[in-house]
């Protein structure tokens, strides 16, 4: 059953509508799986097509020609979605560098296998897990964000990325992110100098750090300091259905966009 959120309910003057909870959408998935009507690694190759189509329906001037991506990618299913993103991109001839936080070996099985689809065809960033690395994490910063005015001359062979993607964890997530302050205060960064750095910010399903069912930010520690809890994107696209956060974020100046993959229910 889904859940129906209203006006009267966490998320203000939002009509009364369907949300999928992160539980009921695991359900749908895990049931057309068995039935035979998918596999999840067809699941996933549906999910990035579908983000990257969305890229180019809220970005057209992305779909021309070739430009830069950073993708972010996590240690679950929504990494797996991410290596997708970043494996059409680069079929359409774009520069993608890829940042993985987490263990191959412990990748899920339709992830891991498009873990191995994407070293097939570029270099993957190891950021380090369950703690990233600190030269990893300024690595991912000089490449996710590149300042337009200091790119003048001959010598700047490096674009600012036009595409920053946020694989980081997705529907799952119930604990504070630690391990990755760094990267998100850069993320942080990016969000309020995107003119600057000529960034579009775009999330998988949902926005590193949001509670899917509650739409809150999920707060805590990191290694004894406070963590860095959430990041902003201008645009989330998710699947089948809207869920919760979404609803949330929207409050906050973020975009929601809905893509089918097939599911029936």
């Amino acid at each position: 059953m889904r859940t129906k959120i209203g006006q009267n309910e966490n998320f203000g003057d939002l009509r009364v509508t369907e949300l999928l909870t992160a539980a009921q959408m695991r359900a749908l998935e895990q049931a057309a799986i068995e039935s035979g009507q998918v596999t999840g690694l067809e699941l996933m190759e549906r999910a990035g097509a579908g983000v990257v189509e969305a890229v180019f329906e809220e970005w057209p001037e992305l779909g021309e020609g070739a430009h830069r991506a950073v993708v972010l990618c996590g240690p679950g299913n929504n990494g797996g979605d991410g290596f997708v993103v970043a494996r059409l991109l680069k079929a359409r001839g774009w520069d993608v560098e890829v940042f993985f936080y987490g263990d191959a070996e412990k990748l899920p099985q339709d992830a891991r296998e498009n873990f191995r689809q994407i070293l097939e065809i570029c270099r993957v960033n190891m950021l380090g897990f369950p703690r990233a690395a600190l030269d990893a994490q300024h690595a991912f910063g000089d490449q996710a964000s590149h300042r337009v005015d200091e790119l003048s001359g001959d010598e700047n062979e490096r674009k600012p990325p036009f595409l920053v993607v946020d694989a980081l964890f997705g529907i799952g997530l119930a604990r504070p992110i630690t391990g990755l302050n760094e990267i998100m205060v850069h993320m942080d960064y990016l969000a309020l100098h995107r003119g600057l750095n000529a960034s579009r910010l775009l999330a998988i399903d949902v926005p590193s750090g949001y509670h899917t069912d509650t739409g809150e930010v999920i707060w805590g520690q990191d290694n004894g300091s406070p963590a860095f809890p959430a990041i902003f994107s201008d645009l989330a696209v998710t699947f089948h259905a809207r869920k919760p956060v979404h609803a949330a974020i929207e409050r906050h100046g973020m975009k929601t966009v809905v893509k089918d993959i097939g599911l029936h229910g």
